[in-house]
């Protein structure tokens, strides 16, 4: 294709892509980098807001929340954010924290008995939450059924073999995250975890959900994925060893946690999975963030202070990477930094979502999208974050 012609295809794109909203004044780069997403980064549908010291800065929304192109992308359009929601998640055990229902050190078996089995009597919250409890994965086989019943995934974590003892190493627990963390909350307060985070969003008017009601399905967007994944049987897994099959039962045991065959089914959108299920607008990303950023609204500011600090550092199997963990939220660091001010905080999501605070600025910055590729960083968020900084500097 020539320049020329590169050029006609992404004006074309620009011009018969809906998109919807405004900047402030000042927050142009924002919109220009949004648009340039579709026409330029394969962008099918997203959202986009920014809140800066209280006042919304950016509320964008735009394409389709259909892989046909034929559904536009509403304001109110919900999608699967991934492992954003293990942010929203940590934040619920950490608020349990705060008020003395849960200790940092305290061992997830004095709530849940059960879990000490397999050598994981010295697991403790703060593990848990920094990615350290030893259980990335379930040994035992789980079929998509076993998925959409709570209590048998908690069952079956429990009696998982610890694949390290607890506080030895960093393994990004992909997916049992959430049934772990959210075990922990429901064990803590006596409420599943989706019923918590809606009693700490609807307060802020955040549209984020672990469990979407059926009623609020029609508002879902479809997922579109980069390239054809398809379900993994974890009974093809059972030649392999070592890292291998802790990296295969992580992401495919049940077969349906990683792949499109489930995402877009109506049981998938009411799964109170916040590791990998939940659900939000971008505004609803946000406004969470903005919140934390107010002294005490959601979180004491020395819990909040340690939550976001680096907590744990080290190579991760899962990620097959160096990684930096706070308490369920994710630093800044070079490798994925999160804007230029040393105190940024967030957690990115498959496919790049994104939903961070930078106290430093007073910012907060949520980013949803339905076209997923298999990694948090893209050169769609970069651009957002690079452009609303741009702004700030501009301003």
């Amino acid at each position: 294709m020539t320049a020329g012609a590169a050029r006609g295809r992404a004006n074309l794109a620009r011009m018969s892509t809906p998109i919807e909203g405004w900047v402030a004044p000042g927050f142009e780069l924002v919109r220009d980098a949004f648009a340039a997403n579709f026409a330029e980064r394969g962008e099918v549908g997203a959202g986009v807001h920014v809140i800066v010291r209280g006042e919304v800065v950016v509320d964008l929304v735009g394409g389709w929340r259909d892989a046909a192109r034929t559904e536009p992308w509403r304001p109110d359009t919900l999608v699967n954010v991934y492992s954003v929601g293990k942010a929203l998640l940590a934040l619920l055990a950490l608020q349990l924290v705060d008020v003395g229902e849960l200790g940092l050190d305290q061992p997830v078996a004095e709530l849940w008995p059960e879990f000490a089995e397999g050598g994981k009597a010295t697991a403790t919250v703060a593990h848990a939450l920094t990615h350290r409890a030893g259980v990335p994965a379930i040994r035992q086989r789980l079929t998509d059924e076993d998925l959409f019943h709570w209590d048998r995934m908690t069952a079956a974590l429990a009696a998982t073999e610890a694949w390290f003892p607890p506080g030895e190493r960093i393994a990004y627990h992909t997916n049992t995250f959430g049934h772990l963390v959210g075990e922990i909350v429901r064990r803590a307060s006596g409420q599943m975890p989706g019923e918590r985070l809606r009693a700490v969003a609807e307060p802020l008017g955040a549209d984020v959900w672990f469990g979407v009601p059926e009623d609020e399905h029609h508002r879902c967007a479809e997922v579109v994925w980069a390239h054809d994944r398809p379900a993994t049987d974890p009974a093809t897994v059972d030649g392999l060893e070592g890292e291998q099959l802790l990296n295969a039962l992580a992401h495919f045991n049940p077969p349906g946690y990683s792949s499109v065959g489930l995402v877009n089914t109506p049981a998938w959108r009411s799964l109170p999975l916040g590791s990998t299920a939940g659900h939000a607008t971008a505004a609803g990303v946000a406004r969470m963030y903005a919140a934390l950023l107010e002294p005490g609204r959601l979180l004491s500011p020395t819990l909040l202070a340690h939550a976001t600090r680096p907590q744990a550092v080290g190579h991760c199997p899962i990620l097959g990477e160096e990684v930096t963990f706070g308490l369920g939220f994710t630093p800044t660091t070079p490798r994925r930094p999160l804007g230029p001010n040393p105190r940024s905080f967030g957690h990115f999501g498959s496919g790049g979502a994104l939903g961070f605070a930078d106290p430093d600025a007073g910012l907060a910055f949520g980013y949803v999208l339905n076209h997923v590729i298999p990694r948090w960083q893209s050169s769609r968020n970069r651009a957002l974050i690079d452009a609303v900084y741009a702004a700030l500097a501009g301003s």
